[in-house]
Formats: C-alpha cells, structure tokens, sequence
C-alpha cells in the first residue's frame, strides 16, 4: 500500500520561451487560463533587464502564480559576468537559475574545457549561494550534460551543494531510455522540462507520449523531493496547444490519468 503521506508534490507549470513570440501579460494569462502554478521566465526575451524583471514578477504574483526560476544563457566556462544572471533573478524573486554545460558536447569537450567549467560553475555557484539563489545545469544536447553519464561526472566534479540539474527527454530516445537516464540522475534532479518530441524533433501533444509522461511523474511523486514540472514547447507554439497540454500534465501531476 503507497503512504501518500510521503509522495511529493509536482507543480505544474511553464517556460515563458514556450510562448516567446508573446508579451510577458500575455504569458501570464495564457499560463493563468491554463491553470498552471508557475513560471520559468527566459532572459531570451522576457526578462532581458530590471524592468522587465520587475514587470515579470509584479505579472506572475498578481496573477497567484509563482515564479519558479530564471531560464538564463549563461554558458559556464565564459567566466562571464554573472552578476547580471543574480541580479534579474533576485528582481524576478527566482530561486534558481537555469545555466548551460559549456558549448561542446562531451564528446567534443577537450579536458581543459571541462576544467574550465568546473571551475566557473564553482565560482557562480558561490556567488549565487551568497544570494539564496540555487544553480541548476541545463540537461542537453551540445553540453556536458548530453547525458546521464557525464552530467553525474560534471556534478561530481563541481561537487557543490548548491548546484543540481534539470532533466528532459533528449530527442530520438525511446521511453525506456528516456525513464532510464531520468532514474540515473534522480538524486541531482531539481526539475524537469516537459514536452513530446519525435525523433526528428517534431512536435506533438504531450498526451502523444502519454506512457513517458505518466511514468516519470510516477517516479517523481515517489521519489519524495517536491519537483517543478515545467511544459516547454508545444505543438506549433500556439496558446491553444499550452491549455490541451497543461491539462494532461494536471491529470499526471496528480497521478490521476
């Protein structure tokens, strides 16, 4: 018998490049309408200054959603100012900031660009801890973290407990890949990034992967540790497409589907 006393809570919600051809109030009230918790606002477009970071937080809370992190560009191993990163984040209210693994795939990465990302992950790590801001890596293709094996070597590395990771499902791998690289790094996990791709990255319903889907919330709602589950990208970016694939994600979030 489960103890559902013990199951975690998934919050549902959303990346604002999801709706990036939209303004910040729309992608508030798209989010809203869709009965989503929060939002990762991107400083691709949305959150790009401290106006905009101020307008995206005043938007969010005003709406009773949350904001869940900032979906920053940062490449570690730039050793680029990241101050900026901090300061948005802290104007947005996020408690964590999204970074990139580098710009290599770990195939390609020679041992001086992993230790420079080591290190730089090291440095940001601390300046975000200073803040109360937390560090979670990108999990993707044309990084260090292109997969579970080297996102654990990149993690065991920085070996700081203010940075984790997200995890998605990387284009082309079937369900039980998919689930098996999530298990892998289940113990670093801080949230997901949810969608349903095919194999050549075409888009469709999230439902259209219903199986993957229900099984990773599964595992997230028994793994304990509260998640941010986040839909990022739908079927054609249109807004209609967010509202069909937010209320599959309510059904699994709640284990209900």
């Amino acid at each position: 018998m489960i103890d559902l006393t013990t199951l975690a809570d998934l919050t549902p919600g959303i990346c604002s490049v999801t709706l990036r051809s939209h303004g910040i109030d729309d992608v508030v009230r798209i989010s809203s309408d869709a009965g989503l918790a929060g939002i990762e606002w991107g400083t691709d477009v949305h959150v790009s200054d401290p106006g905009s970071a101020a307008h995206a937080r005043e938007a969010t809370e005003a709406a009773g959603l949350s904001v869940l992190s900032l979906g920053s560009y940062y490449r570690c191993g730039a050793f680029g100012d990241f101050t900026r990163d901090l300061d948005l984040a802290a104007a947005l209210g996020a408690p964590r900031v999204r970074v990139w693994a580098g710009e290599l795939g770990s195939a390609d990465a020679s041992q001086e660009h992993w230790d420079a990302i080591v290190k730089d992950t090291r440095r940001i790590a601390d300046l975000a801890s200073e803040r109360g801001i937390a560090i979670a890596f990108e999990y993707h293709g044309r990084t260090l973290t292109d997969s579970p094996a080297t996102t654990l070597e990149l993690l065991n590395q920085v070996n700081h407990a203010n940075v984790g990771t997200y995890w998605q499902p990387a284009v082309g791998l079937s369900d039980k890949q998919a689930l098996e690289s999530l298990h892998e790094v289940l113990p670093h996990l801080v949230g997901v990034h949810c969608f349903s791709w095919g194999p050549q990255a075409e888009r469709f319903p999230l439902r259209n992967r219903k199986l993957l889907w229900q099984t990773v919330t599964d595992v997230l709602r028994g793994n304990g540790k509260d998640m941010d589950i986040m839909l990022e990208f739908v079927e054609d970016d249109l807004p209609d497409n967010v509202l069909n694939d937010a209320a599959f994600l309510h059904t699994i979030t709640l284990g209900e589907d």
